[in-house]
């Protein structure tokens, strides 16, 4: 669904905001949901504009942006270094009994009292 208030139409693309570059994006929808990102239907992608002095990159939905073989390199050569994850003590306590985990969405628990 569209993130625009009181849309209901299917959403058709995602918004992207890249502050670094003051650049909007709009590409292809987003199979993931990531902070600062928002699905729009196509009329509201279609009258998107941008705050003033940002730029506004518009991705065709149908195709993704062709890979380089910069992109592909960089890509291999940063998996190849990637470093081994450390392991972390846990300072986190064991939910009482009474909680229950109904939900999760990425680091994110719902906890409900058990009844």
């Amino acid at each position: 669904m569209c993130s625009r208030a009181a849309c209901a139409r299917p959403a058709s693309g995602t918004l992207t905001y890249v502050y670094s570059d003051s650049t909007v994006v709009l590409g292809p929808l987003a199979t993931y949901a990531e902070p600062h990102a928002y699905d729009l239907c196509r009329e509201h992608a279609a009258r998107l504009t941008a705050p003033r002095g940002w730029e506004v990159v518009r991705l065709a939905a149908d195709q993704p942006a062709p890979a380089s073989r910069d992109d592909l390199v960089a890509l291999a050569e940063a998996v190849r270094q990637r470093p081994e994850p450390e392991s972390r003590p846990t300072d986190a306590r064991p939910e009482p009994e009474s909680v229950t985990e109904t939900n999760r969405r990425g680091h994110l628990r719902v906890l409900r009292d058990r009844d």
